[in-house]
């Protein structure tokens, strides 16, 4: 939750960008927005697959470190609730789906770790754009991955992240930027769907990966 600007208001809102609405239902699902409220858990069993969207950092205690000069927005409560919500929907086999944030969230729940700041990281500096700027790269995803088989084994992503997945953890890596390497796709193997990727899909018209999403959670 955050300060959000709406008609002629200035509120503490929690929101979510209306491009996961809209790539959800042009997918074919019904999206349901889950508020950062602690225990949330109790909501799974009215959904049948969990987005984890983009959004702030993690807070670095959640990985072992300080705060750098450039980590300067997180919220631990809505770690929380996120973590909650992966964790049970892990154990109820309900797919999930990361995106951004959410990659870099299931990383760090799976025993990795995060780069603070890509652009004073080395072999990571310029990796792309990020506080409100946008850019593109090519990445390849590993062959035999669920992601090569969703989107391919190269095509375009896009960049709007200062922030960067270190250490996959336990998670199997199946995608990496063509320019420097970084880790832009992660996914667990012993469930129906876990799937994470670092750049914003319903930004750049990947409803592949969306539909996807919905047909797992659909058992089809």
């Amino acid at each position: 939750m955050r300060n959000a600007n709406y008609g002629n208001w200035k509120r503490h809102a929690a929101i979510l960008p209306s491009a996961y609405v809209s790539i959800i239902n042009e997918a074919g699902g019904t999206p349901l927005i889950i508020p950062p409220s602690g225990d949330m858990t109790g909501i799974l069993s009215l959904i049948d697959g969990l987005v984890i969207s983009g959004g702030p950092d993690l807070c670095p205690e959640n990985y072992g470190q300080k705060p750098e000069s450039m980590t300067i927005e997180y919220y631990p409560d809505q770690d929380r609730t996120e973590m909650g919500l992966v964790n049970a929907a892990i154990d109820m086999d309900i797919p999930v789906f990361g995106v951004c944030r959410g990659m870099q969230l299931l990383s760090v729940m799976h025993g990795g770790s995060i780069f603070q700041h890509l652009d004073t990281t080395p072999g990571h500096e310029g990796h792309g754009g990020f506080d409100g700027v946008e850019s593109k790269h090519d990445v390849i995803a590993e062959k035999g991955s669920k992601l090569a088989e969703i989107m391919g084994n190269s095509f375009t992503v896009n960049s709007t992240h200062h922030q960067g997945v270190s250490d996959a953890g336990s998670l199997r890596i199946t995608a990496k930027a063509t320019h420097d390497g970084l880790i832009e796709a992660v996914e667990r193997t012993d469930v129906r769907f876990c799937l994470g990727v670092q750049w914003h899909p319903e930004r750049i018209g990947h409803v592949g990966l969306y539909r996807a999403l919905v047909e797992a959670a659909r058992g089809s």
